[in-house]
């Protein structure tokens, strides 16, 4: 009962789609009847052909037509190849529908989580939930959740057909069928539970250690530790082959006893069908036909055992998946911030210390910057001044203390509301492999490309784009590989003047800028920044740094910020 509560939120993905679901069912239902129905037909067909055969050579009259099961036989035979093309075309492109909820849903939830839920997780785990667990999970509709449905409906469809000539022969399929079924489905599944969980594990820790020596390869060479962590991945990869080969045996065992089981019930439907023939209650021809159903009934269980085996595996997977949603809840109500152009920042004796730190990030950190002022907080690298952004936007929740921008604690903000409210310029800059005009439009979708151009005259860089070939669809290159740094940064902050933000946190805004173009891009900013509330965050102040309008100075050193005077 706990593994379906788990599975039920990506239940409720089918839900959504149970047209195509129902649709594909269907098909495949069909499929499998149309290959029984040839099966059984053509050996009716023969066998009533040969016994004809046999009469008139006796002088037996003997009267056959053909044309009825002829034609029955080549309708079938088109069906079932019609219908097989067809399920595997609809239920794939419903397959990758699915991919596509799935993925949605999951980055939706990665965008939600703040600060603090991502760094408890390495990049390697957050892709592998992205990638390695929604492709464990997208074989759950057609692997698990649609075959035994299918096969429940073909044994009932069977049954009751075979009942209609042989009923004995009907209660012993039934019988068979049924224990049949749950062999493959629930005892296969309980069976195989634990070592598919662990191989989802395994493979999850294999792919973090082999992350971790491609990404601290110079490290470990370094600190001549390469042949050790080398050791650790092939230790992992051994277990994790070990674990691999104890569930393929249960794999092909269980096939094994399938197999078994199935011809043991032609042999006995053989036998059955044989004695009510010498009976005189059936005719020959119904014989072999429910014999070759009883074999042709074998199709229906092909892929159940090594998918229900390995439902360990998915499981874990949605697991992992949960997870995600679990690490960031938000209130049922959200709070709303003042209308305004800007909002006033008060933050009282904020301290923030991360988990297993031995000393707080930040320490008492006290300030007010009212509405629409603007403001520099200097500091060296680790003083804390990223930590200060997370908090005040919200994406950290302080350990101790009060956080109020525009009288509304930020924490409780959804991302929407964040993103509507606030712009932030970090130093990292985050461009994606696409053009120019596309990654500035990540701002504003509906930006038109008169309005890319101001941005872009905004920060300089109007006059390189238009001596590029391609203008605003030049590619960036993947991380923005094809721009200089200062380029990429330009492009970044042109992105952030695309939105209309109250409160605008700006760190080292001119990194990596001459002079000459700084200042030409600080006359551009202090346009757009007019009555919004403004934080930089630089290393130092001097005269050639020093932005625009500001009013406030504080300087923040080991987490614990004073403030200072205004040359």
């Amino acid at each position: 009962m706990a593994v379906f509560r788990d599975f039920l939120p990506w239940l409720q993905l089918l839900v959504r789609r149970r047209q195509r679901f129902l649709v594909g069912a269907l098909l495949v239902w069909i499929t499998l009847l149309a290959g029984l129905a040839l099966l059984g037909l053509s050996g009716w067909f023969i066998t009533a052909s040969a016994l004809t055969g046999l009469a008139l050579a006796a002088g037996i009259p003997a009267r056959l037509d053909v044309y009825v099961p002829g034609g029955g036989i080549r309708f079938f035979a088109l069906l079932r190849t019609v219908a097989r093309y067809i399920e595997r075309l609809y239920n794939h492109n419903t397959v990758l529908t699915l991919l596509a909820d799935l993925r949605y849903r999951v980055f939706g939830s990665l965008t939600r989580l703040d600060d603090a839920s991502l760094r408890r997780q390495r990049a390697s785990d957050w892709l592998s939930r992205l990638t390695a667990d929604i492709d464990t999970l997208d074989n759950f509709y057609l692997r698990i959740l649609m075959p035994p449905l299918v096969a429940l409906l073909s044994m009932l469809v069977v049954v009751v057909f075979v009942a209609l000539w042989v009923p004995g022969v009907a209660v012993l399929m039934a019988l068979t069928l049924l224990l049949l079924w749950l062999m493959v489905t629930l005892f296969a599944a309980n069976w195989g539970f634990s070592q598919s969980y662990q191989q989802t594990v395994d493979q999850q820790s294999l792919r973090r250690l082999v992350v971790d020596q491609v990404q601290a390869s110079a490290e470990l060479m370094s600190y001549q530790s390469a042949p050790w962590h080398r050791g650790l991945v092939a230790a992992q990869e051994q277990q994790a082959l070990l674990n691999q080969q104890r569930l393929g045996r249960k794999t092909a065992l269980i096939n094994c006893l399938v197999s078994s089981v199935t011809g043991l019930l032609v042999v006995a439907v053989l036998w059955l069908a044989s004695q009510v023939f010498f009976q005189q209650l059936v005719a020959a021809p119904i014989v072999v036909m429910v014999v070759l159903i009883a074999l042709g009934i074998n199709e229906v269980f092909l892929a159940l055992p090594s998918s229900f085996i390995k439902l360990g595996a998915s499981y874990a997977a949605v697991q992992r998946l949960n997870n995600l949603t679990d690490d960031f809840s938000l209130p049922a109500t959200q709070p709303n911030l003042p209308k305004g152009s800007g909002l006033a920042i008060n933050v009282t004796e904020l301290m923030l210390r991360y988990p297993q730190a031995l000393q707080p990030a930040l320490s008492n950190v006290t300030f007010l910057l009212p509405a629409g002022k603007r403001a520099v907080i200097t500091g060296k690298s680790g003083a804390g001044k990223s930590s200060l952004v997370s908090v005040l936007i919200g994406r950290l929740k302080a350990s101790q203390g009060q956080v109020l921008v525009g009288g509304v604690a930020p924490w409780p903000l959804s991302s929407q509301s964040r993103a509507e409210h606030f712009a932030v310029l970090t130093q990292q800059v985050d461009l994606f492999d696409s053009s120019l005009a596309e990654n500035l439009r990540i701002a504003n979708p509906s930006a038109s490309d008169d309005m890319l151009w101001e941005v872009l005259r905004a920060v300089a860089l109007d006059s390189w784009v238009k001596l590029l070939p391609k203008g605003l669809n030049t590619a960036v290159g993947e991380k923005g590989q094809q721009l200089s740094g200062g380029q990429a940064r330009r492009v970044a902050l042109a992105r952030l003047m695309l939105r209309n933000p109250k409160v605008v946190l700006l760190d080292e805004p001119f990194a990596g800028i001459d002079a000459a173009t700084a200042k030409h891009i600080a006359m551009s900013l202090d346009q757009w920044l007019a009555s919004r509330t403004v934080i930089y965050f630089v290393h130092q102040l001097s005269s050639l740094s020093r932005p625009p309008g500001i009013e406030y100075h504080w300087h923040l050193d080991a987490g614990k910020l004073s403030q200072c005077l205004l040359d």
